[in-house]
């Protein structure tokens, strides 16, 4: 009788129904059940059978349908172009713009323009026309190793008939106005005791796009600016000849190809095969 007792007595000491804490099961949401843990779900993961054939993709060239994925720019082809560029004016600079070029030096400019022509590719003016606006000046020209200011064209001689003495070089170009101007910094020598002259020769001229990559100019008029201590004085416009007197050869035209163009180099050939360098002033 008395382990009757004894375990009638710990059965109601020990035994915690579930029944004596509904308020705390309610709270928590245990349900009535013995099961502590719930099972595990099963993760939703959808194999394909053996039989079937998962679709693959060529790692190197992802596919997604309905996207292109973009072009990756050749960085080599612009780490060459940059060397070139510095080869280019390394080549033409100590030249004087080519006045003191010699035939060597002729030589090793054509060749570095010929390199970054070629890895630079054909020059398309009708897409990068706005590349051309702005001022450019002129750090060199072979035409300028015949020591005229006409290069191979007729034109003044540099220190020897007349003492003139070439200062910068420019061209101002406005793709909205097609206007194309060439402007001439020059010295004039004078006779003991009077100071040379400086004057700014500007040189107007309206341009047309041929093709892809020439540009045709057209003259309209010479423009003179006394400059340094005569700058008060108002601009001359130089009369032309009358039509009877124009050399039938070089009536104010002409044209040249771009064969290299980026934001801040231009490489042109004129038609009579004369190689200029232009940097953005």
């Amino acid at each position: 009788m008395a382990s009757s007792l004894i375990h009638s007595t710990i059965t109601s000491s020990n035994a915690c129904p579930q029944s004596a804490f509904p308020t705390l099961n309610k709270v928590v949401g245990f349900k009535h059940s013995h099961i502590l843990f719930p099972k595990r779900r099963r993760p939703l993961i959808l194999l394909a059978s053996i039989d079937e054939k998962v679709p693959t993709s060529d790692s190197t060239t992802p596919s997604f349908p309905g996207f292109d994925l973009p072009e990756v720019p050749d960085l080599t082809k612009g780490d060459t172009l940059k060397s070139l560029k510095l080869k280019l004016l390394s080549s033409v600079s100590g030249l004087n713009r080519g006045l003191a070029a010699s035939e060597d030096d002729l030589k090793k400019a054509d060749s570095a323009a010929k390199e970054i022509e070629k890895v630079g590719g054909p020059v398309d003016l009708t897409a990068d026309l706005d590349k051309l606006q702005g001022k450019w000046k002129l750090i060199y020209s072979s035409a300028f190793s015949s020591r005229t200011l006409g290069g191979s064209r007729p034109g003044p001689s540099l220190g020897r008939l007349l003492p003139i003495t070439l200062g910068q070089v420019f061209q101002r170009i406005d793709t909205l106005s097609k206007d194309f101007d060439n402007i001439v910094e020059l010295q004039l020598g004078a006779p003991w005791p009077l100071e040379p002259v400086e004057v700014t020769a500007t040189l107007a001229h309206r341009f047309e796009i041929i093709g892809s990559s020439t540009i045709k100019i057209i003259f309209e008029k010479t423009t003179v600016k006394t400059t340094g201590n005569l700058s008060q004085l108002p601009p001359l416009e130089v009369p032309q000849l009358p039509e009877q007197f124009r050399p039938s050869t070089n009536r104010g035209s002409g044209d040249f190809e771009v064969t290299y163009l980026d934001s801040d180099l231009r490489v042109t050939r004129g038609d009579r095969g004369e190689l200029r360098v232009f940097v953005v002033a």
